[in-house]
């Protein structure tokens, strides 16, 4: 047998470009990035692009792109030289030929001209029966003559590896514990396509023993998967990986988690302005239990990882928990950061166009507690910097409710400057014997249209004397219609 060379852990993710990275992956990822880490490993990218009908460059190039903006930086993958390249399995075509032909030279596999509709019949037949469905073995005894004779009929066999007869394959799952398959449960599988190209059973494992990955952490749909490739690796006398197979992302239904039932794609989480720490602080606490439960940086993300803390109950992705960490990874991130993340964004205009320049780091500090996603932080940078105010249906009721001689004495002991909110509160309920919301509601109402928001005492210098002032002017005109 091949030995795998003396090496540090290395994990893998291997993703198709067959679409946008969905939250599942990510976190497939993820795990293998911080198991990497905390062995002081390697953690590897490969792209298995195979299937040429689905395969497309700009989901490579978005994948590529996504992780990155995830954190989930990798030592080997397709940007890097390595002897161990390619990293993408279009490119190593070659390579898995040389082992085909070992194979079949051994009498390890066996061409397939069985067409598609053949085996649907027998699969049919098989489950009518009560039966597994799997492959009857039909073409394993074909005589060299009768297989060129079906090659020069034009037929294009698939190739199938021969299972050993009742055995049983046995391995030590990372998550799962001891698992045991019998080989007659499996039958001949297919390692590659009638077009040439490889299968996932075979590529996928080879792959993971030409490139020295010691360790596999993948979705409990792969489980059955497993003993097959183990079977093939055997077989080319590789050492096979440690699997472990973590339990699946389900949504509200149970049903796993993925696009075609309404799941968020990475990139449109990103687009929404999901902070990627906080993606990272959920994902990493869903099948994977944490001793600590606040908001952990990447490096504590990687030191609290523990294999032995996995779960193999279902993971139920909740939407309220995503924005928890949203919220967590705004309070955690810089004001320049938070600045450039709502910088860009397109509400009610620009944020830049909005915000006056001096001002974008106290605008940050006022109201980040008041902001999960960027948005937000443009629809408030025009309510404090705008001339024009909507107000809310409370809001009006407030300002009526306080009356015209409310906001006659608020404009009369309007300060020069909008710097102390407090003292100017203060003044105002005293001269108008008003106190507690009968004082703050309808000065906020007035000053920002909404009876909910950042803290005052932040936001009155944002909005200044003047436009303060004709807000105040605006509140006795609705209040003196009302009377």
């Amino acid at each position: 047998m091949h030995a795998m060379l003396d090496k540090p852990v290395k994990t893998r993710f291997a993703p198709s470009p067959t679409g946008y990275l969905h939250l599942g992956n990510a976190r497939t990822a993820l795990f293998n990035a911080l198991l990497a880490q905390k062995q002081g490993g390697i953690f590897m990218l490969r792209i298995e692009d195979t299937d040429r009908s689905r395969s497309r460059a700009e989901y490579q190039f978005a994948l590529l792109e996504d992780l990155r903006w995830l954190g989930l930086a990798w030592q080997e993958g397709p940007d890097s030289d390595s002897p161990q390249g390619p990293y993408l399995q279009s490119q190593r075509g070659d390579i898995y030929e040389r082992y085909y032909h070992g194979l079949v030279e051994g009498g390890l596999a066996y061409p397939c001209f069985c067409s598609e509709q053949e085996l649907k019949q027998i699969r049919k037949a098989q489950l009518a029966a009560g039966r597994p469905p799997r492959y009857p073995g039909i073409c394993a005894q074909l005589s060299a003559g009768e297989i060129q004779r079906k090659r020069d009929q034009g037929l294009k066999p698939t190739l199938r590896f021969r299972v050993p007869e009742d055995e049983l394959v046995e391995f030590e799952d990372l998550v799962r514990g001891p698992q045991r398959h019998r080989t007659s449960d499996i039958g001949d599988f297919v390692i590659r396509r009638s077009d040439g190209t490889p299968a996932f059973f075979f590529c996928n494992a080879l792959d993971d023993a030409l490139m020295n990955v010691t360790h596999v952490l993948r979705g409990e749909d792969h489980l059955a998967n497993t003993p097959r490739q183990l079977l093939v690796l055997r077989a080319l006398e590789y050492k096979a990986p440690a699997y472990g197979h973590i339990a699946l992302l389900v949504g509200d239904n149970g049903a796993p988690l993925s696009k075609r039932r309404g799941a968020k794609s990475l990139r449109e989480l990103r687009e929404e302005g999901y902070l990627p720490q906080a993606i990272n602080n959920y994902l990493a606490r869903l099948g994977h239990v944490y001793e600590q439960t606040e908001f952990l940086s990447p490096e504590a993300l990687v030191q609290g990882f523990d294999l032995s803390r996995m779960s193999r109950a279902p993971a139920r992705f909740d939407v309220a928990q995503l924005r928890y960490w949203q919220k967590e990874a705004v309070t955690h991130a810089s004001d320049e950061a938070l600045w450039d993340w709502m910088a860009g964004r397109h509400v009610e205009g620009r944020i830049e166009d909005l915000v006056p320049n001096g001002s974008q780091i106290d605008f940050v500090r006022a109201v980040r507690d008041n902001t999960e996603l960027p948005g937000e932080g443009c629809v408030l940078a025009g309510i404090l910097f705008r001339d024009s105010i909507d107000y809310s249906s409370e809001a009006l009721e407030s300002i009526r409710l306080a009356g015209r001689d409310f906001f006659q004495v608020a404009l009369a002991l309007l300060p020069p400057t909008a710097s102390d909110f407090k003292t100017y509160a203060q003044a105002v309920g005293k001269a108008a014997a008003v106190g507690g919301k009968s004082l703050f509601m309808p000065l906020r109402a007035t000053l920002t249209g909404d009876l909910h928001g950042p803290e005052m005492a932040r936001i009155f210098p944002l909005i200044g004397i003047e436009r303060a002032r004709a807000r105040l002017q605006m509140a006795l005109k609705i209040a003196s219609d009302q009377s």
